[in-house]
């Protein structure tokens, strides 16, 4: 038993790394930079982050969302790092890793979305932001390898209405490898809505169609928040960096501004 155990163990670790591995071509400049995000994120925002590792890549299959990941802004609730590099100002929940401290330069590569919460007492805040730092250190359970197995088809072949459902399967709790089920469960903790609040069979509205009606209920009633939930809120803010700090068209440099003009030729007779 400790042998099977043990092996379970050691296929997980080499699973979730090659999972999270990142792509060996260069990456795309992403539209973020941690100056930026420093200077409109608030603690208690949530991070969204479109990822490129294979893992990622099935996320945002299965979710049918640009997000694969996310992560929750806590200030500077944590202490600084004792190597001396950045300060770990983000908390979040990696597969093979469980919920670590990050700097917020790990993602100056990464297209990024805030989201925040809104009218969130700060009270609250700080007991949702208490949440995600007293489970720091909470170790991914290697031997559900179903949780990672699920993810080795980037593009697996499931009908679209049960994609969602195929980030349950494994060991039956909540699957720890979706980042934002913990900062779902921080929030839920002090009653902040996520989704809107729904019964089965409770309609919507016309535009509403029954599958939707039936994602929303199956979502909350496991527990399972994917990243992109936190953008299709209702009840959160998507707050944009470069117009919270504010933003001048006017103050643009523009390419072509700074060339010559091109006298027009002639017209021929």
């Amino acid at each position: 038993m400790h042998v099977q155990s043990g092996l379970l163990e050691r296929f997980g670790v080499w699973l979730a790394r090659r999972l999270s591995s990142e792509p060996r071509i260069p990456p795309e400049v992403g539209y973020s930079n941690p100056e930026t995000l420093d200077a409109a994120l608030r603690p208690g925002d949530v991070l969204l982050v479109e990822g490129r590792q294979k893992l990622s890549t099935a996320i945002k299959y299965l979710t049918q969302s640009t997000w694969s990941h996310s992560a929750m802004y806590v200030g500077d609730a944590l202490p600084e790092a004792p190597t001396g590099g950045d300060r770990p100002q983000l908390v979040e929940v990696n597969a093979g890793e469980g919920c670590v401290t990050a700097p917020l330069s790990k993602y100056r590569l990464f297209n990024t979305r805030i989201c925040r919460p809104v009218g969130l007492l700060p009270q609250d805040r700080d007991l949702v932001i208490r949440f995600m730092i007293d489970r720091i250190g909470t170790a991914y359970d290697m031997k559900n390898i179903i949780d990672l197995a699920r993810y080795l088809l980037p593009t697996p072949p499931v009908p679209v209405r049960f994609r969602r459902r195929m980030l349950a399967m494994g060991s039956g709790d909540p699957t720890r490898a979706i980042c934002s089920t913990m900062i779902a469960e921080a929030f839920q903790s002090v009653r902040y809505p996520i989704l809107p609040e729904m019964a089965p069979g409770e309609d919507t509205g016309r535009s509403s169609s029954g599958y939707s009606r039936g994602e929303l209920y199956h979502i909350r009633h496991h527990s399972l928040f994917a990243p992109r939930d936190f953008d299709l809120s209702p009840y959160f803010a998507i707050i944009k960096p470069t117009i919270e700090n504010g933003f001048d068209y006017r103050g643009l440099n523009w390419a072509d501004a700074a060339r010559p003009a091109v006298p027009a030729k002639d017209s021929e007779t």
